[in-house]
C-alpha cells in the first residue's frame, strides 16, 4: 500500500501544540526525597527568617552608638554583664556602656543591636572590656526577618527544588512537599531488523540502541522510563503494545516506523487507538523530518525516527520540553535551563525551507564560548558524543556566518 507523502509542520507550530497536554497530578513527599522534582504548588512561609535578631559573628554584643569614636589611640571601655551560649534565651540585656559575649548565631539581648568581633576588643580583666574600633548598627547581625517575612512566597509553583531549596524548606520547617509526579514515558522499540543489544545483530539488522538513549534522556528531563521492548512490523502487535503503554504511561515514544513506507504502522496503529488524533506528521527540521506527534486522550504519543541521532536530536527539541511541561516546570524555567550563549567558530551553510540543527562542541577561550561544529554525516553516533548541544540554523536562512552570536541547546 503505498502512503501519500506527509505535509511537513512547522516546529514552532509543534511547539505551541505541546501546550495542549496536561500537567500530571501531584504527589507530596517527605523534604528529603524532594530533590529535583517540580514543586506544584506555591511556598509561603509561616514564620520570619530567622525568628530573632542573630549573630553572625564570635565576639560582643553592644549598643552600637556606645561605640562611636572608639579607635586604637582612644579604646572605649564596656563593662561585661553576661554570656549568650548557642541555643539559650538571653537572661540579660545590654544598657549603653555594657556588652556580653556572644558566638556566632546565638541570639541578641535586648538593648543590642551590633556585634563587636573578638578581633577588635581586648579583655582587660573579668568585666572588664576594652573596644577599639566603633561598630555600625546591625554590623554583624541579621535581623528578625532578613531572609523571610510570614507571608513572603518563599518559592513558586513550577520551580525544580535544588539543594538550596530543600534547606530553605528545612529552615521554614516545612517536612512534607506538594510537587509533581515524575512523568512515566513508555518506550517502544519497533522494526524487524533491531534485535536485543546482547544479540549479535549479523547483517542487515541493528541493535536496539534507541532504548537505551531514550531512557537515559527521559530519566535526564524528569521523567521515569518505561520500557516495552521490541516490537516487530505487525498492525496488531504494535497496537496491543501501544494500548498497554497508554494504560501504563503519561507519555509513548515509539522509535521507528515514522517514515513513509509500505511498512510503517505506526501512523495507521495511533489512529486506531480510542480517541486519537494525529496532530504532526513530518516537521520541517533537520534532522528529524518524519516525526509524528499525536494524542490518545490526553496523552501524547510521539513517532520518533529509528535513526538514533535523529532520535536523540527530535527529543532534545521537541519531546524534552513537553515532557518537562507536563511534569510542572514553570514556561520561563524550560529553555533557560538548557541554552548558553557562544559565538560560531566557522561558517555554516544551510538549506532553506527547514529548521537545521547543527551538532557543535563548546570551546572557551579566552573569556568567549566558541560554538565549533561537529562535521560528520547525520547518522552516526559520534557525532553526538562528540557534541556538547545543538546549534540551531532557522528555516528562512542560507546558514551562519563565523562569528555569529548563537544559542546552545545543551544535552
Amino acid at each position: 500500500m503505498n502512503k501519500e507523502f506527509f505535509k511537513v509542520t512547522r516546529l514552532e507550530t509543534v511547539l505551541e501544540l505541546t501546550h495542549t497536554f496536561p500537567c500530571v497530578s501531584e504527589e507530596v513527599l517527605p523534604l528529603d526525597q524532594c530533590v529535583g522534582r517540580i514543586l506544584s504548588r506555591d511556598i509561603v512561609s509561616r514564620i520570619d527568617l530567622p525568628e530573632f535578631n542573630r549573630a553572625t559573628m564570635d565576639g560582643y554584643a553592644v549598643e552600637a552608638r556606645s561605640t562611636f569614636g572608639a579607635s586604637e589611640s582612644v579604646p572605649a571601655l564596656f563593662t561585661i554583664v553576661g554570656t549568650v551560649d548557642m541555643g539559650e534565651v538571653p537572661a540579660v540585656s545590654v544598657k549603653s556602656g555594657e556588652a556580653v559575649r556572644i558566638a556566632t548565631g546565638g541570639m541578641l539581648p535586648e538593648g543590642a543591636d551590633s556585634v563587636v568581633m573578638l578581633e577588635h576588643a581586648q579583655v582587660l580583666d573579668e568585666h572588664t572590656l576594652e573596644i577599639f574600633k566603633s561598630a555600625a548598627p546591625l554590623q554583624h547581625v541579621i535581623e528578625i526577618g532578613e531572609d523571610f517575612r510570614t507571608g513572603d512566597r518563599i518559592l513558586l509553583k513550577g520551580s525544580r527544588i535544588r539543594p538550596q531549596e530543600m534547606g530553605v524548606l528545612a529552615a521554614l520547617g516545612e517536612t512534607h512537599i506538594p510537587v509533581y509526579r515524575q512523568p512515566v514515558v513508555a518506550i517502544i522499540s519497533s522494526g524487524d531488523e533491531i534485535v536485543p543489544i546482547e544479540q549479535n545483530p549479523g547483517l542487515s539488522r541493528l541493535r536496539d540502541v534507541n532504548a537505551y538513549t531514550l531512557t537515559g534522556l527521559v530519566r535526564m528531563s524528569g521523567g521515569v522510563p518505561l520500557y516495552f521492548g521490541i516490537v516487530r512490523d505487525n498492525f496488531d502487535e504494535l497496537h496491543s503494545l501501544c494500548k498497554k503503554a497508554l494504560a501504563k504511561a503519561d507519555m509513548v515514544l515509539i522509535s521507528g516506523g515514522s517514515s513513509v513506507g509500505s511498512r510503517d504502522f505506526t501512523i495507521d496503529v495511533i489512529e486506531a487507538l480510542t480517541s486519537s488524533r494525529i496532530l504532526v506528521h513530518g516537521v520541517s527540521i533537520s534532522p528529524g523530518k518524519p516525526t509524528i506527534l499525536a494524542r490518545s486522550e490526553q496523552k501524547a504519543i510521539w513517532g520518533l525516527p529509528g535513526q538514533v541521532a535523529s532520535a536523540m536530536v527530535v527529543f532534545h527539541v521537541m519531546v524534552r520540553p513537553l515532557l518537562e511541561r507536563i511534569g510542572g516546570l514553570s514556561e520561563d524555567r524550560l529553555a533557560a535551563a538548557h541554552e548558553v550563549p557562544a559565538a560560531l567558530s566557522r561558517n555554516l551553510a544551510s538549506v532553506q525551507g527547514r529548521d537545521d540543527y547543527v551538532r557543535v562542541k563548546i570551546a572557551r577561550r579566552g573569556d568567549q564560548n566558541y560554538a565549533e561544529p561537529i562535521l560528520g554525516k547525520s547518522g552516526l553516533i559520534h557525532t553526538m558524543v562528540k557534541a556538547d548541544g545543538l546549534v540551531r540554523i532557522d528555516m528562512n536562512s542560507e546558514g551562519l556566518d563565523k562569528g555569529t552570536p548563537v544559542r546552545v541547546m545543551l544535552f
